[in-house]
């Protein structure tokens, strides 16, 4: 099927088909089989390459997610390390996790889906994980030199309980839009949005908020609290009689 090669130069056929306000000048790199994507980027980057650059594996061994989770990341999913360009001093509000996370959910939302954005790095469908992402500021001497970004997303892969693929979401097994390399196109694409949205707070929290994942009750400190939304720094607001925290994780 037409796009379900992964490799550098499908990705970079996909992008083209995918309009694009802001495109970034990705130099890309597929392998079939890494332990790491990050440490992939992280050589990459060592070896004097620019961002904005992404590094994409067929499959994972040892992908990892925000506190050192395992993610799984086998066959047929998208499994990503990207760097790219970011402001030197960065608004406070537009943490790269949820740009990031607002960029990829308009790509979703192309295709008919209504993801939503579990605070902070995650995106849902019907409340089933679809990706992660983990962010990272590198930093040099009081300012930043670029944003890195690990993303797994599902697309035709196979999930654990309480997770989804692409494919289950589109309602067809084999949808030509969960192919790896339309996925990654989709995902490059969000990235960008990301990046055009970093010195834009308020833009960023009103976009999460339209999308926030508002379950019953998140549990803090043992007692279930109600999701309020936003705070102006991007932390979570939780409400529990008349009693209002804010939630800021640090990565």
């Amino acid at each position: 099927m037409a796009g379900s090669a992964l490799t550098a130069a499908s990705i970079a056929a996909a992008l083209r088909r995918i309009p694009a306000d802001q495109p970034l000048a990705w130099r890309l790199r597929v392998l079939p089989v890494c332990a790491s994507t990050e440490l992939e980027l992280e050589r990459w980057l060592a070896a004097g390459v620019q961002p904005p650059l992404a590094l994409l594996a067929q499959q994972q061994r040892h992908g990892h997610g925000q506190q050192g989770r395992v993610w799984q990341s086998p066959p047929g999913g998208v499994w990503l390390s990207a760097a790219l360009p970011w402001p030197a001093q960065p608004a406070e509000a537009a943490s790269l996790a949820l740009a990031a996370a607002v960029g990829i959910a308009l790509q979703l939302e192309s295709l008919g889906l209504k993801p939503q954005i579990k605070w902070p790095n995650d995106l849902l469908i019907d409340g089933r994980k679809l990706a992660g992402i983990l962010p990272r500021l590198r930093w040099r001497g009081g300012r930043v030199r670029y944003a890195q970004l690990g993303v797994g997303l599902n697309g035709l892969n196979r999930v654990p309980a309480g997770a989804i693929n692409l494919a289950e979401a589109l309602g067809q097994r084999q949808h030509p839009q969960a192919q790896p390399a339309c996925l990654a196109a989709r995902l490059l694409r969000g990235l960008e949005w990301a990046a055009a949205a970093a010195d834009q707070p308020e833009l960023v929290r009103r976009q999460v908020e339209q999308r926030l994942w508002q379950p019953d009750g998140i549990e803090h400190n043992g007692e279930l609290w109600s999701v309020a939304g936003l705070a102006a720094d991007g932390g979570l607001r939780l409400c529990r009689n008349n009693t209002e925290v804010v939630l800021i994780r640090q990565f």
